[in-house]
């Protein structure tokens, strides 16, 4: 899923843990074949292969996380948007970066292609429909929070309550480390690596940060990151880092690229209208809190000010 996958367990029982990891890694295996845009014969390939031509069977999983991609969307007002796949090669922050600025007039042309209301989920058929030849889903803004959901679901069902797992940005803490909450640290989006500027202490929620500074280059003064924005087909500037706090890792996934095309003042309302707790970072470099979160929040330092 393009990222690494760090799996810990507070416990006794190191041949127990060993095998979980072992099933949990496996999931992931799973579900990467089914939501990859790069294996072939994958769910998300079959389906974009079929666009403006016919239904194609897919996995529960790959309909769960279509559902909830469509959820994000209302939420959101269509900003996010899964099928913002078609712009996929234009932008390259990947392995084959090359801090090239696409033809944008490439890009809007692409751009009448992306709407999430073209995407025709049937659950009871098991069928995903992409209606217009030329459209293309990508999951990468919220697969590998559904991953995480599902390796917390195996690590409860094999016995354990106090663990971790984080891929990439998204991750959840279950229970405690060493008898206290899990003690996490937000990224300075313009420190060094590792360098954070707040803390906070969890228990049984997520902690899932996208940030501009995660797959990005700097070009006459300017950032350009890999959170692109839907209507624009350009890297969304509406913050530099959000961090989301909530049940679900897959919702939290999903929101925390809201905030990016949303703005903060937009996102803000929106989490707390969804009741999920937020830290983000302004493009003006003001930290940003949810009321659930102010008195529980350590602030380190202030993050560091550069493009």
């Amino acid at each position: 899923m393009g990222s690494e996958l760090h799996l810990t367990a507070w416990t006794a029982d190191e041949a127990a843990a060993t095998s979980a990891f072992d099933a949990v890694f496996n999931e992931f295996d799973r579900l990467e074949s089914l939501m990859s845009n790069w294996r072939a014969g994958s769910d998300v390939e079959r389906l974009n292969a079929a666009a403006g031509d016919h239904p194609v069977p897919v996995s529960r999983d790959t309909i769960a996380v279509l559902q909830t991609a469509h959820q994000v969307s209302e939420w959101t007002g269509g900003k996010f948007d899964v099928t913002f796949g078609v712009l996929s090669g234009l932008w390259k922050f990947d392995h084959d970066q090359d801090n090239t600025i696409p033809d944008m007039n490439e890009v809007r042309k692409r751009l009448p292609l992306i709407n999430y209301r073209a995407l025709i989920v049937d659950a009871q058929a098991g069928t995903a429909f992409l209606q217009h030849a030329g459209m293309r889903v990508n999951l990468g803004g919220i697969g590998k929070g559904y991953a995480v959901d599902r390796g917390v679901a195996i690590m409860r069902e094999r016995g354990f309550r106090d663990f971790m797992i984080q891929s990439g940005g998204d991750m959840y803490v279950a229970g405690q480390r060493d008898g206290h909450p899990w003690r996490l640290g937000i990224q300075d989006p313009r420190g060094r690596e590792n360098q954070v500027f707040a803390r906070v202490d969890l228990s049984d929620s997520t902690f899932s940060t996208s940030g501009d500074y995660e797959r990005s280059f700097v070009k006459d003064g300017r950032r350009y990151h890999h959170i692109i924005d839907p209507t624009t087909g350009e890297p969304a500037y509406g913050a530099r880092s959000a961090t989301i706090m909530t049940d679900r890792a897959v919702i939290a996934d999903g929101l925390s690229k809201a905030v990016f095309f949303l703005g903060v003042e937009k996102g803000m309302a929106l989490l707390e209208q969804l009741h999920v707790e937020a830290v983000v970072v302004s493009p003006k470099n003001e930290v940003l809190v949810t009321p659930g979160l102010k008195g529980r929040l350590q602030l380190v330092s202030a993050p560091t000010d550069a493009p």
